[in-house]
């Protein structure tokens, strides 16, 4: 389909092809944005998940392995809360850790309530746009029978486009928020068991301590 039928096509469907449009814009942003933050900021490099898996591990070894990864990085920021304040009783780490992660579930569930909303909100408007249209075409049936053909014609083309356009629009959004939805509670998960090894860890090196 070329440009100057897909714009007929936008025409057809009538105005309310505007707010489909931005919202169809918003789901296709917050989904690129997630999946940069994904591949950028959530990754955890195999090393570093094969020095926290090691028992007694090194703190200098981990140390250097965090200096590589991203300040942006949420295995990195949720680890370097814990290297920082081992020196403190284990019941301070582990309460500046929950801050941090709770901290990090606000970032990866940031904009995810848009890819809800145009879920909810584009089948509505693809359900306006079938009304439109069906009040077009019936208002071309007079008393006197059918007076425009072509007019009924392109009252329901409205009305089919509109549908199908909400609908792709939801369900591209339901599928991008599912999967970032799943994806987040993973995150989380991984985060929350790599985080007892390491304060385990720390609780160890407090008990050889004394």
């Amino acid at each position: 389909m070329s440009l100057q039928e897909l714009w007929s096509t936008f025409q057809l469907a009538g105005m309310v092809m505007i707010p489909l449009s931005v919202l169809a814009v918003l789901a296709f942003a917050v989904i690129l944005e997630k999946a940069w933050l994904y591949l950028r900021y959530a990754r955890l490099p195999a090393e570093v998940l094969e020095l926290v898996e090691t028992y007694n591990f090194d703190w200098s070894g981990l140390g250097k392995c965090l200096q590589v990864l991203p300040d942006l990085n949420c295995f990195g920021r949720f680890f370097r809360v814990i290297l920082d304040n081992r020196q403190h009783p284990v019941w301070w780490v582990e309460s500046r850790a929950a801050d941090e992660a709770q901290q990090i579930e606000q970032v990866l569930a940031a904009r995810l309530w848009i890819l809800e909303t145009v879920v909810t909100a584009a089948p509505l408007l693809g359900l306006l746009g079938t009304i439109l249209g069906m009040m077009h075409a019936f208002h071309l049936i007079g008393n006197q029978g059918l007076v425009n053909p072509a007019g009924v014609t392109g009252g329901v083309a409205q009305a089919l486009i509109a549908t199908a356009v909400g609908l792709l629009i939801a369900l591209c959004s339901l599928f991008g928020f599912n999967f970032f939805s799943r994806l987040q509670t993973r995150t989380l998960d991984e985060m929350e068991r790599l985080g007892t090894r390491v304060i385990d860890h720390v609780r160890l090196d407090q008990q050889e301590r004394s």
